[in-house]
C-alpha cells in the first residue's frame, strides 16, 4: 500500500498563505531485474531471458529512433522524445546577439521528454491504494533575506572559504535546499549583491564577484 505526503509549497510569489501538494512517498528502486522476474512469472510464458532481451532491445531501438529525429509511442506507456541543448563548454546564442553561433558540434541531446499515456495512468491509479504517510513543512530561516545575504559575504570573506556551496549556505540559513538554491540563484542574478558562481553542474560553487 503507498502512502501519501502533505507537502507544504513555497510561498514564491510572497502571498502568506501556506499552499500546499500532495506528492507519493517513495517505496524504493524497482531494478531492472526485480521488473524482469515479475514480468516472467510463472505462468507467463516468458523466460527472464527472453524479457531481458526484448527490453534491451526496445531501448536500443527507441534510442535509434529518436536520435533520427522521431518521437516513439509505445502503447499502454506513451510517447518519448528527445530534446537537445548547448553543450556544457559553451555558451548560449541569442536571437540577434553577434557572438559566434553554433554549429551542430556544439549541441547534444540533453534528455527525454515524455508524456505517459492515459491509459498507463488509469491503471496506475486502479491498483494504488493510498495511506496518510504525514505532513512534510517547509524549513524556515530565523533570518530575513538581508541577513541571509550578510552570512553569505562573510562567509566568502573569510579566507578560510574560498567559495561557498549549497549546504553551506543551508548550514548557514536554515533554510530547506530548494529555497537555499532559488534564494542563491536569484544573488547570483543581482550584480548589487556581490555574489556569482564558479564551476558548473555538480562542480558549482558561489564565490564573490569581482568588480573592476
Amino acid at each position: 500500500m503507498a502512502k501519501y505526503i502533505k507537502q507544504e509549497m513555497p510561498d514564491i510569489q510572497g502571498t502568506g498563505e501556506n499552499k500546499c501538494f500532495y506528492r507519493l512517498q517513495t517505496s524504493g528502486a524497482l531494478s531492472s531485474k526485480e521488473l524482469i522476474t515479475r514480468i516472467a512469472q510463472p505462468g507467463s510464458g516468458l523466460s527472464e531471458g527472453t524479457v531481458a532481451h526484448v527490453l534491451q532491445s526496445l531501448t536500443h531501438e527507441m534510442a535509434r529512433a529518436m536520435a533520427d529525429g522521431y518521437s516513439v509511442s509505445v502503447d499502454g506507456l506513451g510517447i518519448f522524445k528527445a530534446s537537445i541543448g548547448v553543450r556544457e563548454d559553451k555558451k548560449m546564442d541569442t536571437i540577434n546577439g553577434e557572438e559566434s553561433k553554433h554549429n551542430a558540434t556544439s549541441l547534444q541531446v540533453t534528455g527525454i521528454n515524455y508524456r505517459a499515456n492515459k491509459e498507463l495512468i488509469r491503471d496506475t491509479d486502479s491498483h494504488c491504494h493510498l495511506e496518510r504517510g504525514g505532513v512534510r513543512e517547509l524549513c524556515r530561516s530565523s533570518y530575513t533575506k538581508e541577513e541571509r545575504l550578510q552570512l553569505a559575504l562573510d562567509y566568502l570573506n573569510n579566507p578560510a572559504h574560498p567559495f561557498l556551496r549549497l549546504d553551506d549556505y543551508v548550514a548557514l540559513t536554515g533554510l530547506s535546499k530548494p529555497m537555499a538554491s532559488r534564494e542563491l540563484v536569484e544573488f547570483r542574478g543581482n550584480a548589487e549583491t556581490g555574489i556569482t558562481t564558479a564551476g558548473r553542474g555538480t562542480n558549482k560553487v558561489y564565490i564573490v564577484r569581482i568588480t573592476i
